[in-house]
């Protein structure tokens, strides 16, 4: 079977300072892998060499088999790819729906046709107001994305990553400053979301995250020094030395 990701020896460094440290690491299509570390282990670097935003310094990224390690973060999102952030990136002045919308022409290749009929132009806000009804949103889709509420935010990010119909989504702490019934919608969410699409997520809420996840990576100092199901990582002895406190 084709990996969705695979990961060989990657390293990236800035100032002297190795942040990433010969990390590999292979995803299996449709696995939920979650990624753990203390802070400043280099998970979200790790996130931005696999979805292109900044390059590495050696080693390589395949994913779905085809090597991207030295392609753009365009050519991974038509690959896809596509990714959530620790900090909230929506366009605070513009609609929920129009927040999904950009996400949908992200990757749909009419927004270059300058003759787009209204017809298209409809398709794709009913398919927006689709995607914000999965993650409970629909009625809100004319309110402005500055005006709603964080934990309403964070489901609108999952809903503008889930516009680009990704294969391998990258959740970057996407439970993060939410209260525990933010947390549980999310959760659902995030559960809910088909086999179709592999999923690998950052998170330090261990109860949920551990509920999602069906192999943990744990990286300490950029590298991987832990890795397996659920009951082998957390049990592992240096889990607990470096990220459980124990």
């Amino acid at each position: 079977m084709t990996a969705a990701l695979e990961l060989r020896s990657l390293r990236k460094s800035f100032g002297g300072i190795a942040v990433t440290q010969d990390v590999s690491m292979t995803v299996q299509p449709g696995e939920r892998r979650l990624i753990i570390g203390p802070n400043g282990a280099g998970k979200t670097t790790l996130f931005n060499q696999i979805a292109g935003e900044i390059s590495s310094d050696g080693g390589s990224i395949h994913l779905f088999g085809q090597d991207v390690t030295r392609q753009a973060v365009r050519r991974r999102a038509h690959l896809g790819v596509s990714r959530t952030y620790q900090v909230i990136t929506l366009f605070a002045r513009d609609t929920l729906l129009h927040n999904v919308v950009l996400g949908i022409l992200g990757v749909d290749r009419r927004r270059f046709e300058p003759l787009r009929t209204l017809a298209s132009e409809h398709e794709v806000h009913d398919r927006a107001l689709a995607i914000l009804d999965t993650v409970g949103l629909a009625h809100r889709a004319q309110a402005l994305a500055g005006e709603i509420s964080y934990g309403e935010q964070r489901r609108v990010e999952i809903a503008v990553a889930m516009a680009q119909k990704p294969r391998l989504l990258l959740l970057d702490e996407p439970l993060a400053g939410l209260s525990r019934d933010e947390r549980v919608i999310v959760g659902e969410l995030i559960a809910a979301i088909p086999r179709e699409t592999t999923i690998v997520m950052i998170e330090h809420d261990m109860d949920m995250a551990l509920e999602f996840a069906e192999r943990i990576s744990l990286l300490h100092y950029g590298q991987l020094i832990v890795e397996g199901d659920r009951e082998a990582v957390v049990s592992d002895p240096r889990t607990r030395e470096v990220y459980l406190g124990a």
